[in-house]
């Protein structure tokens, strides 16, 4: 019954025209136009622009599936009393969000794998296979700690505010982030700003994996310390909110 739940938490929203053209198609329309400008430069490390960019564009494709797709159905669901409904279920809370985190973690997959590939084709992009493999993986599982957040936003806010919020917390992080922009352009103040947030080491990670210069541990421990963090957060007020409905 779990996988059944997660299965239809899926399928519904891609079928959403929204998340196929602002979470699927944005990341990869913003890769072709700056990687067809910038592409043929490289940064101060000596990896091209093409690589660089692929890693944000692929990364903000992630963070904006993995908020959009926890936030705003889960919001709506309170509002409608399908929550409630489910809570009637043979499902435990545990499994529904379960549920929830394995369909979130499902789609972000079509962002991360669709920038990829139109970075081999259209950039001639070329990795060792070791290094695909864990760039993907590290992208992928980073995403848990924007999965949290939105589940957090879901179960705190009206369906009216929750849209609005998340759309504000996913564009305050991209940028934070440096996935639009690069975080050499940062001043002082933002750098030490952006420097505590998740965005900004996930993208990291995946920066330093792309290049080939392994694993950065700090990296590894701000993602996983910010997934405790807001996953403790995000169980809480789905608590609350189930008392509630």
């Amino acid at each position: 019954m779990l996988l059944s739940f997660a299965r239809a938490e899926t399928l519904r929203t891609l079928r959403n025209r929204r998340y196929l053209i602002f979470v699927v198609a944005f990341p990869v329309l913003l890769y072709l136009i700056n990687a067809n400008i910038y592409g043929s430069q490289a940064d101060g490390t000596g990896v091209g622009y093409n690589v660089v960019l692929m890693v944000s564009m692929a990364a903000y494709g992630a963070l904006a599936s993995s908020m959009m797709s926890s936030a705003v159905p889960l919001a709506a669901e309170r509002q409608s009393g399908w929550l409630r409904q489910i809570q009637i279920t043979p499902l435990p809370p545990w499994a529904v969000v379960a549920a929830k985190l394995a369909s979130a973690m499902t789609l972000v997959l079509p962002s991360l794998l669709l920038v990829g590939l139109v970075a081999v084709v259209q950039q001639g992009v070329s990795l060792p296979p070791g290094r695909w493999l864990a760039l993907l993986l590290a992208l992928w599982l980073g995403v848990v700690p924007f999965v949290a957040l939105g589940l957090a936003l879901g179960s705190l806010l009206s369906a009216d505010a929750c849209q609005p919020a998340t759309m504000i917390c996913m564009f305050a992080l991209t940028i934070a982030g440096g996935l639009w922009f690069p975080p050499d352009l940062f001043g002082g103040v933002m750098r030490t700003v952006a420097e505590i947030t998740p965005s900004f080491h996930y993208a990291s990670l995946g920066w330093s994996l792309a290049g080939g210069h392994g694993v950065a541990m700090l990296d590894v421990l701000v993602v996983a310390a910010w997934a405790v963090v807001l996953g403790g957060a995000a169980a809480l007020l789905y608590r609350r909110a189930t008392v509630r409905a």
